[in-house]
Formats: structure tokens, sequence, C-alpha cells
């Protein structure tokens, strides 16, 4: 079993608690306008690695890595495009207690039985998820990312039902997703469910920009400029706001 991955981070300290030995598997639906790993977007790309590859090469960092209490982390891309290629990854996993963490946008998340029939079995071996939650209102979320946000809100939905412990995830973009009104609605979302450890504020950004630019692409918000420390402050506080801390 091999997957599609861009690349691999082996002391991540941002992708989950503790240090994490992060991949960033290839492709994504998504094309999010402040994205800063646009060049993991194209599906079938990447460089192929097998499960017995990265196990090995993770085993040189374990003791570090347990030592702090952190694990394993797939981002993206989309890790959820590769759902064969995480179950096989995380049972070896787990065969070595390593703690199990996907970065997700939820953007490819399906109603189809067979996708859900494989995520039910992934969610066996996962012990966290970092859910990325752009935008409440669907119009500007398909203005922000291509895509609506329904199915995405489905995936939220469906994690709390079986309370997987998450934490939300939210980039906070100056006049794209800081409107007040869209992040007190976001935070009524966010109090609905059931299985919310965490709130994480992202701010945004131009780390991504040079990618874009070589891949010949035009960033569309070269002329905004990151959040200040207040305006972090005051999205948590909206976000925050219905929040009942799940412990597991």
């Amino acid at each position: 079993m091999f997957g599609k991955i861009h690349s691999i981070e082996t002391f991540g300290t941002v992708d989950g608690p503790g240090i994490r030995y992060v991949i960033f598997t290839q492709g994504c639906l998504l094309r999010c306008q402040f994205c800063h790993n646009a060049d993991t977007w194209e599906i079938g790309s990447g460089q192929e690695m097998t499960v017995h590859e990265i196990i090995n090469d993770l085993m040189d960092y374990l003791p570090f890595i347990q030592a702090s209490g952190g694990g394993i982390t797939v981002s993206g891309g989309e890790p959820l495009l590769q759902l064969p290629f995480l179950l096989e990854l995380f049972k070896e996993c787990k065969k070595r207690g390593i703690h199990t963490t996907i970065d997700s946008s939820g953007g490819c998340f399906s109603k189809a039985k067979h996708f859900q029939d494989m995520l039910e079995e992934v969610l066996m071996y996962t012990d966290l998820i970092l859910l990325d939650l752009k935008h409440i209102d669907s119009k500007k979320h398909i203005k922000l990312t291509g895509m609506t946000n329904e199915h995405i809100l489905e995936f939220a939905k469906f994690l709390s039902d079986r309370r997987v412990p998450v934490w939300i995830r939210h980039v906070l973009v100056p006049n794209t997703t800081d409107d007040g009104e869209d992040l007190q609605k976001l935070g009524e979302f966010i109090g609905t469910l059931t299985n919310i450890q965490k709130i994480e504020i992202l701010p945004y950004h131009k780390l991504g920009v040079y990618k874009w630019e070589n891949l010949g692409y035009e960033y569309p918000l070269k002329d905004t400029e990151p959040p200040t420390e207040k305006q972090v402050t005051e999205a948590y506080a909206l976000l925050s706001s219905h929040l009942h801390p799940f412990k597991t």
C-alpha cells in the first residue's frame, strides 16, 4: 500500500500535540485563496511512498516524538482522498502506540456508502482530527475555496455524532473571514458539536505567495495584510463563545 506524498516534516510543532511527524499528502479539491500549499493541489502526482517506507523513517524519530507527547499527523493536500493508505498507515502506527492525527478540510466528504464505510474504519485508528472550517456562509465559502460548505459542515456533525476528538482551525483573513456576524454564526455552529477539544485561530500570512508565482498562478490576496493580535483575540472570543469543551 502506498500513498501519493508531497513532502514530510520530521519535527512539526503546530499540527497537533507535541512534536509531530507530519506527512503532506498530494491532492486537494479545494482552491483556497490563502492556501500556502498550492503545489499540493494536483491529484495523481507526488512521490509514491509505501507504508513500510514511512514507518521505517518515522521510527528514527519516535523516541523524541513520544517523549514530547506527540505522534504522526497526516495533512495535505487532503488526506481523506487517500483513505486506504491512511487506514494501513494508522493500523501500523497503532501497533507501535503512536498517536494519530488527520488534518482535513472535509472537502471530499461524501455520503456514498463506500466512502463512509472506509472512513468509519479509519476513525477507529484515529486519535484526533484537526478540522479546518474556512467559512460558515456558503456563498462566501464558494468564493473563498471554489466549493460550497454544506458537506463540510456535515462532516463536522459526522465526527461529533461519533465523538471523535476534534480541534477546530479557522484561518483569519482580514476582510474575508473576519466578519463579526459570520464568526458569531460559526461559533454558534461549533457550539452544536459535542466533541471539540480546542479552537485555533490561524492568522493569515503570505508565506505561500512564492509558490503561487512559481506555479504561474495569480495570488488573489496580494493586497491583504495579516490580522492584528487584537483581531485574532476578538475572533477567538466569538468562535469559542458557545464552546462546551470535550474531554475523552
